[in-house]
């Protein structure tokens, strides 16, 4: 039996004003090539980088909410190797003294975080489908010089599934964070694996095999998964792995080789000249600390806590931290409106009509009409019985078109749930004498028969009509 081991390393570029080293705009959306570059992020001769201390704090919020131990000095080095879109022939990275130390995620120890730029881009094909020369490369340094965020876990995940999820749990503190968009599809989030596996009866690790660059969490679990079968099947025909770069070939499901992995002296790792240390002792950080919000594993707790919602509840909920504070406005509401407020159908037309809405308009949270306040105004109606579940959908629709209070709506529309008995029984009359066959099946025995009757009486009132009630005179009737 083989036992494996995952570390992972992963690459978020910051969201801040300007680029790591140089006032050039950080910009990750700009179509035009080269078009936010100078003569620093470019690598001129003589110029000299200047520390954003945006991204910088981004790096110190992240550490302080992941429990790890912020340096009391740390300096950027230089990071040498060769590739075409990184202009310098340099990184400017860390190495020595990285601005976190330790920490903790999902029982996943952190090794470290720490802050570099990014390098630019090859592009194989021109934006906008335009022709190329076959034999052509083209570099775009728009991207050379973003704040790049990198963290370093413990060679402790146990397997693929603990590996994805503390992947997509990051993205999610970072989001909540708000230091990151953290799109991988837009590359703004990139993971790297080291594996290795090992016979049970050993306690060494196995050979590490590092996998770059993979770009989407279907990705991390289709590389992982291949290279710890791919391995465990080498090491059964007897031979043995070499320590390597591989790359995650999509197309085939595959890992390949790409080369033999770099030792930190490959990279000849000296403090960059041009820069001072930093000394975090004369910074303020209980202002970044104090910045820090209610982070995903704090509100998954409170939410099942204070509402009694099921877990696979509160993860769809604070999967995205937005819907979670319009949520948790329109519950401070229902409570004002309503002592016993019923906030299982508050989530529940939140999760279901409400987010069906969103998906069907193609919007965010941030562009919905509707305040929580009048969300909440809806489901207080719908609990107190003035709205049956065919008007709230109607009427949320109309909300959502104009952003009008439920209330000023139902007025306007003469909308409100029919209670009074003698015209319900009207109704129910009406329909068992228009549907003789649904009627005899149903003395039969025939339980669906009453539902249908119940959906045509519903249909005739335009959905004024409770469902509970219709079904109480018709069982009435019909005995």
């Amino acid at each position: 039996m083989y036992i494996p081991t995952i570390g992972l390393e992963i690459h978020s570029t910051l969201k801040t004003r300007t680029k790591m080293f140089c006032s050039c705009p950080n910009n990750f959306e700009e179509y035009n090539p080269n078009k936010n570059v100078c003569p620093i992020c470019l690598g001129h001769p003589g110029v000299l980088p200047v520390i954003n201390k945006e991204a910088v704090e981004a790096v110190i919020k992240l550490g302080m909410a992941l429990g790890g131990k912020i340096a009391e000095k740390s300096y950027f080095d230089r990071k040498s190797y060769f590739y075409p879109d990184l202009p310098k022939g340099y990184q400017i990275s860390q190495y020595e003294h990285p601005i976190v130390d330790g920490g903790i995620l999902n029982g996943v120890r952190i090794k470290r975080i720490h802050l570099e730029e990014d390098a630019g881009r090859l592009l194989h094909e021109l934006p906008g489908g335009a022709k190329k020369s076959e034999s052509a490369t083209f570099v775009d340094f728009n991207r050379a010089g973003t704040p790049l965020m990198e963290l370093v876990t413990e060679p402790e995940i146990k397997n693929v599934e603990g590996a994805v999820r503390f992947a997509k749990d990051l993205q999610l503190v970072l989001r909540y964070l708000r230091i990151s968009d953290v799109n991988m599809e837009k590359g703004q989030m990139r993971v790297e694996a080291n594996i290795s596996v090992r016979k049970d009866s050993k306690d060494e690790l196995g050979t590490k095999i590092e996998v770059k660059n993979i770009n989407s969490f279907k990705a991390v679990y289709g590389a992982i998964a291949y290279e710890l079968k791919r391995q465990e099947e080498t090491l059964k025909e007897g031979k043995k792995l070499v320590q390597e770069t591989r790359g995650w070939n999509d197309v085939d499901q595959a890992t390949e080789s790409q080369r033999s992995k770099e030792s930190a002296h490959d990279y000849r790792y000296f403090p960059e000249p041009d820069l001072p240390m930093m000394d975090f002792t004369k910074w303020d950080l209980e202002k970044i600390r104090n910045e820090i919000p209610e982070l995903p594993e704090a509100k998954r707790h409170r939410l099942m806590q204070e509402f009694g919602f099921s877990k696979d509840q509160v993860d769809v909920l604070v999967e995205d931290r937005k819907m979670a504070e319009f949520f948790k406005e329109a519950a401070s509401e229902l409570k004002i409106l309503e002592l016993s407020a019923d906030y299982q159908l508050l989530l529940n037309y939140f999760l279901s009509d409400f987010k069906g809405l969103m998906n069907n308009k193609a919007i965010g949270i941030e562009e919905v009409r509707i305040s929580p306040e009048h969300f909440a105004h809806l489901v207080f109606f719908i609990q107190k019985g003035d709205l049956s579940s065919r008007l709230a959908k109607d009427l949320l629709q109309k909300m959502f078109e104009t952003g009008e209070d439920p209330e000023a709506l139902m007025k306007q529309g003469d909308i409100k749930v029919i209670d009074n008995e003698n015209e319900l029984e009207s109704v129910v009359t009406e329909i068992i004498n228009q549907n003789p066959k649904p009627v005899e099946d149903y003395k039969k025995g025939k339980a669906n028969s009453l539902q249908f009757l119940i959906g045509r009486a519903i249909g005739q009132t335009k959905g004024r009509a409770s469902p509970e009630k219709l079904k109480e005179i018709f069982i009435k009737k019909l005995s």
